[in-house]
């Protein structure tokens, strides 16, 4: 998954969840945050972040704020779009004989629909975008569909579907994900309920780069 332009800035502040102010080259920028995540301890002043340009029509801000590297060093991608279309590149070199996104399930849209053989999947990405101590964590925020998605995976897999939650992991060094449970109990209660009923965790591993995230392997959790 790759960005077709990129522009490096320094972060100056963040008034409010979907915009950044960021100094490009001098010249101060309000910028669109693909994040509606806190973000806090990536989005510090005076931090290195990446913007790329799309040229929709009629928008109010030019760039999207999708990097940012962290006062450790490591570059984080915190586009909240970019893990589906890079799990997406990704199942397509998986030998499904169908994928399909956005699968209508039960009462809500599960992010992929696979089938291989007479084999049928449901698999929901997160992404991940949130690192203590070299242990990644989900969410950053309350996420009450997060919830609800994991109890339509539970209730998937009893009905023989292989059901699948997936964290995609939006920074390199990275191998395992917890529940954070300190910002959402609830949401790590039902990350455990769907272990306990067979719901397979996996966690994607990536290339990060300013411009790419590129799942390269995945690991069961």
């Amino acid at each position: 998954m790759k960005y077709g332009n990129i522009t490096q800035a320094a972060f100056l502040s963040r008034p409010n969840r979907f915009i950044a102010q960021v100094d490009i080259r001098g010249q101060r920028e309000t910028v669109h945050v693909k994040n509606t995540g806190r973000c806090r301890e990536l989005l510090v002043p005076g931090c290195e972040v990446w913007l790329t340009a799309p040229g929709t029509p009629g928008r109010k801000t030019k760039y999207d704020l999708v990097a940012v590297r962290k006062d450790t060093g490591v570059l984080f991608n915190i586009d909240s779009q970019a893990p589906n279309r890079a799990a997406r590149e990704w199942l397509g070199r998986q030998d499904f004989s169908r994928v399909v996104q956005e699968y209508a399930y039960g009462g809500s849209r599960i992010d992929f629909y696979m089938e291989r053989g007479s084999e049928r999947y449901l698999m929901e990405v997160k992404g991940c975008t949130l690192e203590k101590d070299g242990i990644g964590y989900f969410p950053d925020a309350p996420t009450e569909r997060g919830v609800r998605h994991i109890r339509e995976l539970i209730r998937a897999k009893a009905q023989g579907f292989r059901a699948i939650l997936a964290f995609v992991i939006q920074m390199e060094g990275i191998s395992e994900v917890r529940p954070n449970a300190a910002t959402h109990p609830e949401f790590g209660m039902a990350m455990e309920q769907a272990r306990g009923a067979g719901v397979e965790i996996v966690f994607c591993l990536c290339r990060v780069r300013p411009d790419e995230l590129v799942i390269t392997s995945s690991i069961p959790g």
